[in-house]
C-alpha cells in the first residue's frame, strides 16, 4: 500500500462513515479498483474507522463529558449485538468484504430503501429506552455487512421506533464509539503483527485523513437529516447498487 492509496481511502472513509451510504461498501469498491492493494484481514479498514471514531469523540466531546450512567447503560445495551456478531462471526464478516458486485449491490439497495423511509417517518418524540437500544443495536449489528450503512441502519431503526431526528442522530453517532472500538480490538489482536514497517506510515496517514474529513461529515449528515433530505442518499445508493448488480 502506498501513501496515495491511504489518502484516497482515508477521504472516502471520512466522507462516507457518517453519511448513510456505507463507508465499508465504498472502501471495498475502491480497494478492488486499486492495483496491488492488500491488507491483513480488514486491518486498514479498521484503522480508518478509528480515525472517524476520533472525529465523533471530538465532535460530541461536551456531550460525552456530561454523559449520565443511564446513557452509558443504554449505549452498552445497543453495543451488545455488535459485540456478539463480531465475536462469533468474525471470519464470515471478513469474507463479506470480499463479496461479489451482486451481493454488494443488493446491500446498497437495502441502504437506499432505509434512507427513503427515514424522510417519511412519523414525527414522534419518544425517548431512547432499554428495549429501543437493543433494537437499534441489532440494526447496527446487521450493518457490519459492508454495504449496509451503519448510520443509515441505526437512524432508520430509531425513526421506526418514533425517536426524534436529532436524538436519533446523536444516539447513532455515540453508538459508533464502542462498536468501532470493539472491532478495532478484534482486528488488532488478530493482525497487528502482520503490518510491514513500510506500511505503517500509510496506515497513520489514512487514520489522520479519515479523522479530519469525518469531523466535517458529521455536521453535514445531521443537517441533511433535519432538513429531510436523506432521500438524496437513497437515490445515490439505489443507482450505485443497480450499477453493481448489472455490471
Amino acid at each position: 500500500m502506498d501513501i496515495t492509496q491511504a489518502i484516497i481511502l482515508g477521504i472516502i472513509q471520512g466522507i462516507t462513515e457518517f453519511l448513510p451510504i456505507s463507508s465499508s461498501g465504498h472502501l471495498v469498491i475502491v480497494q478492488n479498483l486499486m492495483p496491488n492493494f492488500s491488507q491483513p484481514g480488514i486491518l486498514f479498514d479498521v484503522t480508518v474507522h478509528v480515525g472517524t471514531l476520533f472525529a465523533v469523540i471530538y465532535f460530541f466531546r461536551q456531550r460525552i463529558l456530561s454523559i449520565s450512567k443511564r446513557d452509558i447503560f443504554l449505549l452498552g445495551l445497543g453495543t451488545a449485538p455488535s459485540i456478539l456478531a463480531g465475536f462469533f462471526l468474525q471470519e464470515f464478516l471478513e469474507n463479506s468484504f470480499k463479496a461479489n458486485n451482486f451481493s454488494i449491490g443488493v446491500q446498497f439497495i437495502i441502504t437506499a430503501l432505509m434512507c427513503f423511509w427515514v424522510d417519511h417517518a412519523k414525527h414522534d418524540d419518544k425517548k431512547v429506552t432499554a428495549t429501543n437500544s437493543v433494537l437499534i443495536g441489532i440494526a447496527q449489528a446487521v450493518s457490519i455487512l459492508p454495504a449496509i450503512s451503519r448510520s443509515g441502519a441505526t437512524i432508520f431503526a430509531s425513526r421506526i421506533l418514533g425517536i426524534e431526528k436529532s436524538k436519533a442522530a446523536e444516539f447513532s453517532f455515540l453508538l459508533s464509539i464502542p462498536a468501532i472500538l470493539g472491532a478495532s480490538v478484534l482486528q488488532l489482536k488478530s493482525h497487528v503483527g502482520s503490518v510491514s514497517k513500510s506500511d505503517i506510515l500509510a496506515y497513520f496517514v489514512g487514520f489522520f485523513v479519515a479523522m479530519v474529513v469525518g469531523y466535517f461529515s458529521i455536521s453535514f449528515t445531521i443537517k441533511t437529516l433535519l432538513s429531510s433530505k436523506f432521500k438524496w442518499f437513497g437515490f445515490y445508493t439505489l443507482i450505485l447498487g443497480m450499477i453493481l448488480i448489472f455490471i
